[in-house]
C-alpha cells in the first residue's frame, strides 16, 4: 500500500511540473509578443503579433489573458480576435496536466486514510 501512495504521489509531482513547465513556455511566447507588439517604431503598424489575418487593418490594440493564456487583437468596433503567437498544445496540456496532479494528490491522499483506518481496525481488534 505504501507503493502505491509512493507512486501516486510521484505521479502528482510530475504532472504538476509538466504543467508548470508547458504554463511557463506559453508565457515564454505571450511575453514575446507583448515585447513585439510594444517594441514601436519602424514596422509597428500594425501591430507584428496581428499580422497574417485579414482583419489586421482594423486592430488598433491588443488585450491578453493570463488563464488561459491568449493574444487578443482588439479591432475598431469592438470585436477581436486571437493571434496564433501561443502553440495550441499549451492550455490543453497545462489544464490537464494541473488537474492529473490533483487527482494524482488527492488519491494518494485518500489511500492514505484507507490505510490509517485499516491499521486502526487491526489496532482496535487485538
Amino acid at each position: 500500500m505504501a507503493s502505491v501512495i509512493r507512486c501516486l504521489r510521484g505521479f502528482a509531482t510530475l504532472a504538476g511540473l509538466v504543467a508548470l513547465v508547458v504554463y511557463t513556455w506559453g508565457l515564454l511566447h505571450l511575453a514575446g509578443s507583448v515585447l513585439e507588439a510594444e517594441d514601436g517604431g519602424a514596422n509597428s503598424a500594425p501591430l507584428p503579433p496581428c499580422r497574417g489575418n485579414e482583419q489586421v487593418v482594423h486592430v488598433i490594440d491588443y488585450s491578453v489573458s493570463w488563464l488561459p493564456l491568449s493574444f487578443d487583437c482588439e479591432m475598431t468596433g469592438g470585436g477581436s480576435y486571437p493571434a496564433e503567437v501561443i502553440p495550441g498544445y499549451v492550455n490543453p496540456v497545462a489544464v490537464g496536466s494541473a488537474l492529473a496532479a490533483v487527482g494524482c494528490a488527492v488519491a494518494s491522499a485518500y489511500v492514505a486514510e484507507l490505510r490509517l483506518r485499516a491499521g486502526a481496525r487491526k489496532g482496535e481488534a487485538a
